[in-house]
């Protein structure tokens, strides 16, 4: 699978190839979409961005959010009490539940999915659902319990898994686009034809 990363405040999808997913016996194509739990500093941004999720302007979305300011504070206390990386990924992907609730309370039409059964439930009833990783957190053989595995490389592999990949697919750097701001219509809705596709 292919994933387009837009990081920090910005959606990552490559709207050339998005994710198959079977949903209740029906095939959809639900878009991966990854905001950064940075998106927390600019409320008015992040609440347009979800109402526009909501809205379907993507069509069909699983929604991955970032850890956000919960997440800098496991870094923080693990600098100061210095415990082991598997506690810190496993209090990360708290993190990215905790902003999974967030985001679904700023947009109601969202809703949290805790595993892979309830996320083709919510697509399956037309839903948008935000990806809690809490699962994970009793462990998984292609997902290493350290930093380098970000809430970007998990978007990337529940691609992948979804995609039906016989592993967690690799983040390949060259393949990366950072884009400052997101295009929009003079309608004000995202303009897919001016995101840089195919990658240089």
């Amino acid at each position: 699978s292919t994933i387009w990363e837009r990081h920090r405040h910005r959606y990552e999808v490559n709207p050339e190839r998005v994710v198959q997913i079977e949903a209740g016996g029906a095939g959809t194509a639900p878009t991966v979409v990854k905001i950064g739990g940075s998106l927390v500093a600019d409320a008015r941004r992040l609440r347009a961005q979800l109402v526009r999720l909501a809205d379907g302007e993507l069509g069909p979305c699983l929604l991955v959010p970032g850890g956000g300011p919960f997440a800098d504070a496991v870094r923080t206390t693990q600098s100061a009490l210095g415990f082991p990386d598997a506690l810190a990924h496993r209090l990360a992907l708290d993190a990215m539940g905790h902003m999974a609730e967030i985001v679904s309370e700023l947009e109601p039409r969202l809703v949290v999915a805790r595993d892979l059964a309830a996320i083709a439930d919510a697509l399956a009833a037309g839903r948008v659902p935000v990806w809690d990783p809490v699962a994970l957190k009793a462990g998984h053989p292609d997902i290493p319990e350290t930093w380098e595995v970000t809430s970007d490389s998990l978007a990337l592999w529940l691609a992948g898994y979804f995609a039906g990949a016989a592993q967690q697919p690799q983040i390949d750097i060259e393949r990366l686009a950072v884009v400052p701001e997101l295009a929009t219509r003079t309608s004000g809705k995202i303009d897919r034809d001016a995101l840089p596709w195919p990658l240089p």
